[in-house]
């Protein structure tokens, strides 16, 4: 009878252990992603900006769009494949009083609200109360379809014209990112996609 008792007991203390770990791990997970819910997220700054393998800035001479300084663009245009490399630094403040932890995470980039790329940061980064941290974010996309369309490049030739000989223009760059975090050995995806909008001006790259 008291071996009974005893094994009673002890599928008890069992369960009851589960259970205290168990509430540990969802209020643990909803301290995370409120605090990701609360952190300030800011794009700094796009370095390292290529298209063909040249850099964005010699594309661009007195406000004219000079094909001839990117001498990888003709075989790109060949075979269909151009393609656009650059990195997004991406500021992540924690105004709170819990850590907030990211694992990985999706990213959209759009362009005046058109999707241009989409990828996935394999990074493990914290983010300590109180602290700020710089994420680098690595595009790369092949646009082909864009520097293939004679009204697309005038459009963006325009666009750089402005900047050096005529009133300014804006545009939106925005990055959409979906951290995960990890809780214990489950990995739990952020409900939904947090936006950040980055105005670009036409004066970039003078």
């Amino acid at each position: 009878m008291r071996s009974k008792q005893t094994l009673m007991k002890r599928i008890l203390l069992i369960c009851l252990t589960a259970i205290v770990v168990s509430s540990c791990g969802i209020n643990r997970q909803a301290q995370q992603i409120k605090a990701l819910e609360n952190c300030k997220y800011r794009i700094t700054s796009a370095e390292q900006l290529t298209l063909g393998g040249a850099d964005v800035k010699n594309m661009f001479l007195n406000g004219d769009i000079n094909l001839t300084s990117l001498p990888g663009l003709a075989l790109g245009l060949l075979r269909k494949d151009v393609p656009l490399r650059a990195r997004l630094n991406l500021e992540v403040k924690n105004p709170t009083g819990d850590d907030a932890s990211i694992n990985e995470f999706e990213y959209k980039i759009l362009i005046n609200r058109q999707e241009l790329a989409t990828g996935f940061v394999n990074q493990a980064m914290n983010v300590a109360a109180g602290q700020t941290t710089t994420i680098p974010v690595d595009m790369e996309v092949n646009v082909y379809p864009f520097v293939s369309n004679s009204k697309v490049m005038g459009e963006i030739s325009d666009f750089f014209k402005s900047g050096k000989n005529g009133p300014e223009k804006k545009g939106i760059l925005t990055l959409k990112i979906r951290p995960s975090i990890k809780v214990g050995n489950t990995v739990v995806k952020y409900p939904g996609f947090i936006t950040v909008d980055k105005e670009v001006s036409s004066k970039i790259l003078l």
